[in-house]
């Protein structure tokens, strides 16, 4: 097991993959619906403050995993297992990572697709006029397509694959030095927008005035839930990069440069789009169903409504596929560990993922009524058990392999904080963000 020979060409490079990985459909998409649902200034004050116990922590660690064996992670994790003595069946800890991102970027996919779809309605102006009923009715008949789904399916993983066979500094590297800035102009753009909307203040209000009342522990266990899923922790995505990190780069900077990137996303977002809401007078909980039919009939009603609908998904068009390019890394990592070439491991992975992707597509039309498990079709169960229950279970286990598996000597040369630096992040890992972790596993499993 030789150590991987590829490298990020700069400190900045590492930093925009990791937030590339992030920042996504949870940041965009997720964020504020469940803000809408979760009473607004209370979710997000919950969030920060779970980013900072829960997340930040558990990021840390897997990226520390991954720069102290400088492997795949399924070698990583072997390796660092067998200088501690310990058993050398925690790699299968990489597997499970690779197998759960796996099921991920399969719907994954598919919803990013839907973002191709709409931003070039929204650019053919297709929205004007229309009302949320027959906005809805267009999705629906959309997602019964299975013709148009699997063509945005497809060209969607097309756009990942060629993008990381390409290989770290060619591919994603590249692609991540232009298109997160380009999503970051783009969000500030859209914020600056929002200023100029009637909705503003009122939006700032809902954002960042909390009302304590509205604590009740289901709020606090989704605050907990999108910290963790917003941060990409547990798929070995941030393992496989940690293996590339420079060598003389600070980690815990690093990882606090990527957490308030991608909580800056989510607030910027959600400052553009309820600005929008409340000008027209809609709900902001209106759920899953803001992103595509809520936003579509608010932007249409606003002056050059086409134009800053169309912009808008193109950032979400952007941040999906930054964040699928990030989610294929630690399959192709682990066949390449295996010994296929980069471009095998590529093809490989898009293949597969896009024959499991299928399923999903099938679900909205003739695999609608098809129940696999749990009363669930295809896409329900992809992307429901996975997110809720692969995810915390595989960055728990991470987790305990650095806090009290691996090699001391090694996670500490891997942190890079100086010995008091270490023994405070191992004692919050240890004694905060895992219990929490225990809490987020539980409450998916329940």
């Amino acid at each position: 097991m030789n150590e991987t020979l590829e490298r990020w060409g700069t400190r900045r490079a590492f930093i925009l993959a990791v937030t590339g990985a992030a920042v996504g459909l949870g940041n965009i998409w997720r964020f504020p619906y469940i803000t809408g649902e979760n009473g607004g200034a209370v979710f997000l004050l919950l969030y920060v403050a779970f980013v900072l116990l829960l997340g930040l922590p558990m990021m840390m660690a897997e990226i520390l995993v991954g720069r102290a064996g400088r492997r795949s992670p399924m070698q990583s994790i072997g390796h660092l297992a067998t200088q501690a003595g310990a058993s050398r069946h925690w790699r299968w800890l990489g597997l499970f990572g690779a197998f759960t991102v796996f099921c991920i970027l399969s719907f994954y996919s598919v919803v990013s697709g839907w973002s191709i779809e709409f931003l070039v309605a929204s650019i053919n102006g297709d929205f004007v006029g229309r009302s949320a009923v027959e906005i809805g009715a267009s999705f629906d008949a959309f997602l019964a397509d299975p013709g148009r789904l699997t063509f945005n399916h497809t060209l969607f993983l097309v756009m990942t694959m060629l993008v990381v066979a390409a290989g770290v500094t060619k591919g994603l590297e590249k692609l991540n030095n232009l298109l997160m800035p380009m999503l970051y102009a783009l969000l500030l753009v859209l914020a600056g927008y929002a200023a100029t909307t009637e909705g503003f203040g009122p939006a700032l209000t809902w954002l960042f005035l909390p009302d304590v009342s509205a604590v009740t522990p289901l709020v606090m266990l989704q605050a907990m839930g999108h910290a963790f899923f917003t941060l990409a922790v547990g798929a070995c995505a941030l393992m496989a990069y940690g293996a590339y990190m420079p060598d003389h780069q600070s980690l815990p900077r690093a990882a606090a440069a990527v957490a308030v990137l991608d909580v800056a996303v989510a607030l910027l977002a959600g400052i553009a789009i309820f600005s929008v809401v409340f000008a027209q007078g809609m709900d902001p909980g209106e759920g899953p169903g803001l992103m595509f039919v809520t936003l579509p009939v608010a932007f249409a009603e606003l002056p050059g409504g086409p134009l800053w609908l169309s912009l808008f998904f193109l950032l979400l068009l952007l941040a999906t596929w930054t964040s699928s390019i990030n989610l294929a890394e630690p399959m192709v990592a682990t066949l390449q560990g295996w010994g296929l070439k980069r471009g095998q491991a590529s093809a490989a992975v898009g293949i597969a993922v896009w024959g499991l992707g299928m399923l999903s597509v099938l679900s909205f039309s003739s695999l609608a009524e098809t129940r696999v498990l749990f009363g669930m079709n295809p896409f329900e169960l992809v992307s429901t058990i996975p997110p809720e229950i692969f995810l915390p279970l595989g960055g728990l286990l991470i987790a305990v392999f650095a806090a009290w598996v691996m090699p001391e000597q090694a996670a500490l040369r891997a942190l890079d904080a100086g010995p008091n630096g270490f023994r405070f992040w191992r004692a919050l890992l240890r004694w905060v963000s895992i219990p929490l972790t225990l809490v987020v596993l539980g409450a998916g499993l329940i």
